[in-house]
């Protein structure tokens, strides 16, 4: 009985049942992925989305009432929908949407409460036009105007111009975001009268007839009073020229913090200064490291000075860019890094930038297209150097693989196929998914000399550089001729190349929180990279892989979702990502 065979296969059994159990009491290292297809939120997700547009483009008229308390109907009601579906049975996935659509929603219902108070106080400036708005509601379903009393109306509003005109100049001053919110009223005014007269003009004859004149009149008088509003604003709260010629206007502390909450990184604006000058003393000793190499000592700024001399012919930036092109994948191949799709290989292509958007873009733009600045011949020849200075093959090591893959390219190409209902698109998903690849090849080894490494520092430099500088700048404490000089002086940019910089941080379409969200993004990649990876529940290419799938998104909920966290209704940022530099760990 003892040896029986039933009774060693009793035996076996049980010793493999306490086994399991022991192993799982005991936790796993086995990553099991999120769940692949669309969450439970799918329908309302794509459902808002479209609804949204379908309002925006109806209701087009900017700075109008009749849109603002639509909208805000609006996201009440998708408020209400959210508050009835069933987030506790939700996955985790789910509960990650249903907190990102509240998060929209109340944001977009804060800005609409600023622009009513605001609204409010400059109502009584921008009312003489407020008629405009109901003429072209009559024109959107195209009902058959009573020409000669809209030509009488037009005239009457514009007589009442002519009137506002006069009197505007004793006029208060007004705070800027009145200032700037009258001006967009007006010009949603002179949208609507535009509207119809084209709309009617030619294809009624009447119309043409009795309105072309008090059209032309009033179209004039509104173009000259909302330019004239726009300046009636209290000089002493304006920034001024500091003689670099870039003029924007710093949102504030108060901003700042509420985007920082928007965004789910839970510091403060000192707090990531504090972070970037922790990160600009390590690139300062890697730096002095790599000049000691090149026999320069520790005068790193003389080693990037011969780093910088090693462009390329004008005509050639192309065919080098294609050459670290070839190295970067090669090397993501070599180490198993990533899955490259043969198709996103197979449809990026290059443009080159032309001169005058090389003023706010010096470097290179990417994603399906890469986008390369280099002179041309009829830039001045201090410019051209310039230009190819900054662009040298050692500077742009660094960049080709952020710009193309597994960078911007890659990520474009894998959203547009994976949870493409999404729409969360944030920067520090997207610079920093791209910053953080500079992290990881430098940890393997991808620069393959000093000069390499300075030029791969330089950049580190420049994304510590952006987190003080625009902090500082939407704090009110610098100016843009500071941060010029900060980035020339401290990270070693090429003086047109740094105002190009500065120019398009401040003045262009990129929102405050852009310039810091490159490394801060890239940090907290970083850190959750040595939260699965580095602890051995996932490779590189499984961490990879299921970060892309996931689609863009404030990198903490990411987090949840990969870590399966257990997400609440009042969820709220609290990871504390940075614990320290974030390179000098060779793979």
């Amino acid at each position: 009985m003892r040896n029986s065979p039933s009774r060693r296969f009793l035996l076996t059994l049980l010793a493999f049942v306490f086994i399991t159990e022991w192993a799982i009491s005991q936790g796993s290292n086995k990553y099991e992925m999120p769940a692949p297809g669309v969450t439970e939120m799918y329908d309302i997700l794509v459902r808002y989305q479209a609804d949204r547009g379908s309002l925006m483009r109806f209701y087009t008229i900017a700075g109008s009432p009749e849109r603002r308390d639509r909208m805000t109907a609006f996201y009440n009601d998708y408020l209400a929908q959210l508050d009835k579906q069933p987030f506790e049975s939700f996955s985790v996935g789910g509960k990650a949407d249903w907190l990102l659509l509240r998060r929209e929603l109340e944001s977009e219902l804060y800005l609409l409460k600023e622009e009513a108070a605001n609204y409010e106080k400059i109502k009584g400036l921008v009312s003489t036009g407020a008629p405009l708005y109901d003429l072209e509601k009559l024109r959107r379903r195209g009902k058959h105007l009573d020409s000669e009393k809209v030509s009488a109306d037009l005239a009457g509003t514009a007589k009442k111009m002519e009137a506002e005109l006069k009197v505007l100049s004793k006029v208060a001053p007004l705070q800027p975001e009145e200032a700037r919110l009258a001006a967009e009223v007006i010009g949603g005014q002179r949208a609507a009268l535009n509207s119809v007269y084209d709309f009617y003009n030619g294809y009624d004859p009447e119309f043409t007839w009795w309105v072309k004149k008090p059209y032309q009149l009033l179209d004039t008088l509104l173009a000259q009073y909302g330019k004239k509003i726009a300046s009636k604003v209290d000089s002493s709260l304006l920034p001024k020229n500091d003689g670099s010629g870039i003029i924007g206007q710093p949102i504030g502390e108060k901003e700042l913090l509420r985007l920082l909450q928007y965004e789910y990184i839970p510091y403060s604006p000192e707090e990531l200064v504090d972070i970037a000058n922790r990160e600009f003393a390590w690139c300062d000793a890697e730096v002095r490291k790599a000049s000691r190499e090149m026999g320069f000592g520790d005068d790193w700024k003389a080693a990037q000075e011969k780093v910088k001399m090693s462009f390329v012919p004008a005509g050639q930036q192309p065919e080098a860019m294609l050459k670290l092109y070839d190295e970067s994948v090669a090397f993501l191949r070599k180490n198993n890094l990533i899955d490259i799709p043969p198709m996103a290989e197979e449809t990026w292509r290059m443009r080159m930038i032309p001169p005058k958007q090389q003023l706010i873009s010096p470097f290179f733009l990417g994603g399906e297209v890469l986008q390369i600045s280099y002179p041309t011949d009829d830039m001045q020849q201090e410019d051209k150097l310039m230009s190819m200075r900054g662009n040298n093959p050692h500077f742009s090591r660094a960049t080709v693989h952020h710009e193309l893959i597994a960078g911007h390219h890659l990520q474009q190409f894998m959203n547009n196929r994976n949870h493409s209902y999404r729409f969360y698109r944030t920067p520090f998903w997207t610079e920093g998914w791209a910053l953080y690849w500079e992290f990881v090849l430098w940890d393997k080894g991808f620069p393959q000399s000093p000069e390499d490494r300075i030029g791969m520092l330089f950049w580190r430099m420049h994304r510590c550089a952006r987190i003080i500088f625009s902090l500082n700048y939407q704090l009110g404490k610098w100016t843009p001729q500071q941060c010029i000089d900060f980035l020339v002086d401290r990270v070693g940019h090429e003086r047109a190349n740094a105002e190009g910089e500065v120019r398009r941080s401040f003045t262009s379409n990129y929102g405050p929180l852009y310039q810091l969200a490159y490394m801060t993004g890239a940090f907290q990649f970083y850190a959750l990279k040595k939260e699965l990876v580095d602890s051995g529940k996932m490779s590189y290419k499984q961490f990879h892989e299921a970060v892309l799938q996931q689609n863009s998104m404030p990198v903490e909920m990411l987090r949840a979702i990969l870590t399966k966290q257990k997400l609440t209704r009042d969820f709220k940022t609290n990871w504390r990502f940075y614990s320290g530099s974030t390179s000098g760990e060779k793979k």
